[in-house]
């Protein structure tokens, strides 16, 4: 059993620490919750299990929160992509209180954009495990911080659960479906990196390009600020790409920045059949698969020797 911590100024977050058992997703629940109306849930005396995923958590964070940092979540160095086990996945949202029915919001710091990607990964592995309603915060801790919202850094254990989740296929592609993808077209292939990672003139894993046949929306498009757009703006950004394809795959370099497009289109703007490549450029590029706007040799020789000599200086 882990320690934890809590404090509970707020009536409502007494039961947040409580073990969760049959639970309903409380009033106002949905896929992204704004710091003041996660408060309110709280003040319904819902019995929800927040967890703090990058941060210094020591150094405060939402009361009653369980701590399981972004790296717990993730595959290993050479392919942080990949999925860990349904055994280790499993110990893990049983060491958080987490059953199948527990109302979860995954909370990152908010420090910029790119952590967005922590909260959105672990909101689709947790989804893709099978617990039913979850959420995420707009702008993460930061944010309820600057709401002047409660912060505890007090510590408290929760019970492990018996939940035994089976994963689902159903929101992820592996590398050998996209190679099928790429050979018959029938997918839309979404890049959510920026543009200098798509047009190969920058990359730091393996090869630079992008997967044959991509377009790019970047993950960046989603934001203003540190903030998530509001859902009709996802929504009508989404509408424009004007893709009709039965199946949009969203990737990037190991599935962090892509998550966040997997998010905005399947879980705020609800574009049916979207799917995260988990492992994403980090795996597709190591064994030398087709690439668009791959550099030439020669702009791969200047780049990795004007890499070499800002290392040194």
């Amino acid at each position: 059993m882990r320690a934890y911590t809590i404090s509970l100024p707020l009536a409502g977050l007494l039961a947040v620490g409580l073990p969760a058992t049959t639970i309903a997703a409380p009033e106002g629940w949905q896929p992204l919750l704004e710091p003041a109306e996660l408060a309110a849930i709280f003040a319904q005396d819902a019995d929800v299990r927040v967890v703090h995923v990058s941060g210094d958590f020591a150094a405060g964070h939402i009361p009653g929160a369980v701590h399981a940092p972004y790296a717990e979540w993730r595959g290993p160095p050479q392919n942080p992509g990949a999925l860990r086990s349904p055994e280790e996945f499993g110990a893990l949202v049983r060491s958080l209180g987490i059953e199948v029915e527990t109302p979860v919001v995954v909370v990152h710091a908010g420090a910029n954009q790119t952590d967005m990607g922590t909260a959105a990964r672990v909101y689709w592995t947790l989804k893709s495990l099978g617990v039913a309603d979850l959420a995420l915060v707009n702008g993460g801790f930061a944010a309820w911080s600057a709401a002047e919202l409660p912060v505890s850094m007090d510590a408290v254990e929760v019970p492990e659960t018996d939940f035994a989740p089976k994963w689902s296929e159903e929101w992820r592609v592996t590398t050998e479906e996209v190679e099928g993808l790429v050979e018959t077209g029938e997918a839309s292939l979404v890049d959510a990196r920026p543009g200098n990672f798509f047009d190969g003139s920058f990359w730091t894993i393996a090869r630079g390009g992008t997967i044959r046949g991509a377009e790019n929306l970047t993950y960046e498009d989603w934001f203003d600020g540190t903030r998530m757009l509001p859902q009709e703006t996802v929504t009508d950004i989404a509408r424009a790409r004007g893709d009709e394809a039965s199946l949009t795959v969203s990737f990037c370099n190991t599935g962090h920045w892509a998550a966040i497009n997997w998010f905005a289109l399947s879980e705020i703007a609800g574009v049916p059949n979207t799917r995260l490549y988990a492992e994403s450029m980090a795996e597709w590029t190591a064994a030398g698969r087709p690439l668009d706007n791959a550099p030439s040799r020669l702009t791969v020789y200047w780049t990795q020797t004007r890499n070499w000599i800002e290392g040194i200086f």
